[in-house]
């Protein structure tokens, strides 16, 4: 099956307590099924500059905004593990994903080294606009989480996602270190992340009403940023 590289979305946010999630796993069950995955941990590496503007430019809620991330599903073995760059941006509610796969040392020597990768592409040429468009951009902050993607058998473009035990760190920015770092939410909370095409479905939208399930504005990174005195300095 080939990778997807371009998605185009709403992406909607909630915190859930174990007893929500629980109530809503238990109410979905058999509409909505779990990818072949299983739970699995995503690492992380979140570009920005030294003060953090695109991160600050994010928490003010603007029209536009985009980010740059590194990606790979599992902790990384060695240097051969497959990664993704990542550009996501949001206009007027609308998330829009774009990225290509690579070896993570191949990801490394491009994203640290400026050295090009062989194959060239449109989203790479994109990628490209985006460092010099906002450089000098480094990696910033590792961020890594357990997640359960869920799919409608009916409508397998409506999803969700469930993800615990986010972790952050600042230093040690290297994804084949791990996880570890700062526990991003309390134990017992996740997050709730439903992603659709377009409306959400009525059946879905009642549920999480009947669950007290509320929508929340929650930035993983942004959230971090906020908590963390070392990384939201006020730059004068």
């Amino acid at each position: 099956m080939p990778v997807q590289q371009v998605f185009k979305r709403y992406e909607k946010k909630y915190l859930l307590t174990a007893d929500q999630e629980k109530k809503l796993l238990e109410a979905v069950d058999g509409r909505m099924i779990m990818d072949q995955y299983g739970e699995h941990i995503i690492c992380n590496i979140y570009f920005d500059d030294d003060i953090f503007s695109l991160t600050r430019h994010s928490l003010d809620k603007p029209l536009y905004k985009e980010k740059l991330r590194l990606r790979t599903y599992g902790v990384p073995e060695d240097e051969n593990h497959t990664a993704f760059v990542e550009i996501k941006k949001k206009f007027d509610g609308v998330v829009y994903k774009r990225r290509v796969s690579m070896k993570l040392k191949t990801a490394e020597k491009y994203l640290y080294e400026g050295i090009h990768p062989k194959k060239d592409s449109q989203i790479l040429r994109e990628i490209d606009w985006f460092l010099k468009l906002h450089a000098p951009v480094k990696p910033k902050v590792v961020l890594t989480y357990k997640r359960r993607a869920f799919y409608e058998k009916d409508f397998p473009d409506f999803r969700m996602t469930i993800d615990r035990d986010i972790t952050c760190r600042y230093d040690d920015l290297d994804l084949k270190h791990g996880v570890k770092g700062e526990k991003l939410l309390a134990d017992g909370i996740s997050l709730l992340e439903i992603k659709i095409p377009g409306k959400m479905p009525l059946w879905m939208s009642k549920l999480l009403s009947e669950l007290k399930i509320f929508p929340a504005s929650f930035s993983k990174v942004g959230t971090y940023y906020k908590s963390t005195p070392e990384l939201n300095r006020i730059v004068k």
